[in-house]
């Protein structure tokens, strides 16, 4: 079965963001680590980033047309795009919305997400373990 793993914007510059909240990890070793577990739970992951909105948009709504069972991390969109949170809501299979840090404990225009709402689920603040953990909840979800 296949996962639609969507990233939002800067998360492609892992490298050279602050490694205290983000962890010491590349983008490509966090797209590989994700790739591994999926396929180790019996998924295949399509990992996908962008900072473009609209482009999230669009992969959404070709999720929503597929039936496909989404891991989203919004990253800056999850505090106010209401454009992703609509898309999202579209979704028929499972959405779990993931972040590498714990949003709550940062700054408190941080400690909102429009995203959740729509969402079966959030993990946070584990690094690229979040990703890990949807995944398995995600299998779960879909009764694997």
């Amino acid at each position: 079965m296949k996962v639609l793993v969507l990233n939002g914007p800067n998360i492609a510059r892992l490298d050279i963001r602050d490694s205290s909240i983000y962890g010491d990890f590349t983008y490509p070793q966090l797209v590989t680590h994700i790739e591994k577990a999926a396929q180790a739970l019996g998924f295949e992951a399509e990992v996908r980033q962008s900072n473009e909105e609209a482009e999230i948009v669009g992969w959404l709504h070709e999720a929503a047309d597929a039936s496909t069972p989404v891991i989203i991390n919004p990253a800056a969109f999850t505090h106010y795009s209401y454009a992703i949170r609509d898309a999202a809501e579209l979704l028929k299979a499972p959405l779990i919305e993931v972040h590498l840090s714990n949003p709550i404990a940062r700054e408190e225009f941080r400690h909102t997400s429009v995203i959740s709402g729509v969402a079966k689920g959030t993990i946070a603040g584990f690094g690229p373990n979040s990703y890990i953990l949807a995944l398995e909840a995600m299998k779960n979800l879909m009764g694997k």
